[in-house]
């Protein structure tokens, strides 16, 4: 049940990141953060209060208050990336560093314990992940972005699977608020790129809210899953905009991309059976 939460996470990550990525090249990156943190805090607020929470502890709203600081961070630097670059690269770079960062301390410093299948899946994810970002070839716009996102994703999803399940989902509601604080001085200083059209402002509250959902589904997942395993799963979401990107935006595609998209598919199926 963890791994299908975890894998369910990373394809509304995916449907996210694409969505955030167009929407980025119509309108200012800033814009769709900033409401985009918005969009996540009305819906992780609406499915805490739908699942209620045994006891809320202020430890676990401060793991989720900093894994809220760790999203805000990562969509900041991947909206802006993908604002000036191909998504078949900047979503999987800002996926190869977070994975690795994620997986270390999970084992290092968490103590967790994943078994001889899901060690050799995550083995298998972290090149898949280097090789669908090009394999260390791919140099175009927003590779710079992708990497800074990356240690947003590790902080991310780390400090959110310190949460306690008694909290519910309170601690991704935390994260939305200490999102939107610290969006808040940038928000101001770009104050006339806020001034969206309707349609582009529910766009980008949608898209937020999204992301606020593949949260929710990744923090059951770290509670019912060993926290390496969870987070390697969820970090197959780049697949899904690369795919999307070949096919409706008409991106290209090496061998080693190919071979990237293959391999993550064998670590899922090896990271659920383990």
């Amino acid at each position: 049940m963890g791994a299908l939460l975890a894998l369910s996470s990373a394809v509304v990550y995916g449907i996210v990141d694409f969505a955030g990525g167009l929407l980025s090249r119509r309108v200012h990156h800033t814009a769709v953060t900033f409401f985009g943190q918005l969009g996540g805090l009305l819906l992780a607020c609406a499915a805490a209060l739908l699942l209620p929470a045994d006891a809320v502890h202020v430890t676990d709203l401060l793991w989720g208050a900093l894994s809220g600081v760790g999203s805000c961070v990562a969509m900041r630097f991947l909206n802006r990336g993908l604002s000036r670059g191909a998504m078949s690269v900047v979503v999987p770079v800002s996926a190869v560093t977070g994975v690795a960062l994620s997986v270390l301390c999970g084992v290092l410093v968490l103590g967790d314990r994943p078994g001889a299948l899901a060690w050799l899946g995550i083995a298998v994810t972290v090149p898949a992940l280097w090789f669908v970002s090009g394999g260390g070839t791919g140099t175009g716009k927003g590779t710079a972005d992708g990497l800074l996102a990356s240690a947003g994703v590790a902080v991310q999803y780390l400090a959110l699977g310190q949460a306690g399940p008694e909290s519910g989902l309170w601690p991704v509601a935390a994260g939305r608020v200490a999102a939107v604080l610290v969006l808040l001085p940038d928000a101001a200083r770009h104050a006339r790129r806020l001034n969206l059209p309707p349609l582009r402002c529910l766009q980008a509250l949608l898209i937020g809210a999204g992301a606020a959902l593949g949260l929710v589904l990744y923090l059951l997942a770290a509670q019912r899953q060993l926290l390496a395993v969870a987070v390697v799963i969820a970090s197959l979401y780049p697949a899904l905009p690369v795919v999307l990107g070949l096919a409706l935006l008409h991106e290209r595609i090496s061998r080693r991309q190919t071979a990237g998209l293959l391999a993550a598919g064998v670590a899922t199926v090896l990271l659920t059976l383990g």
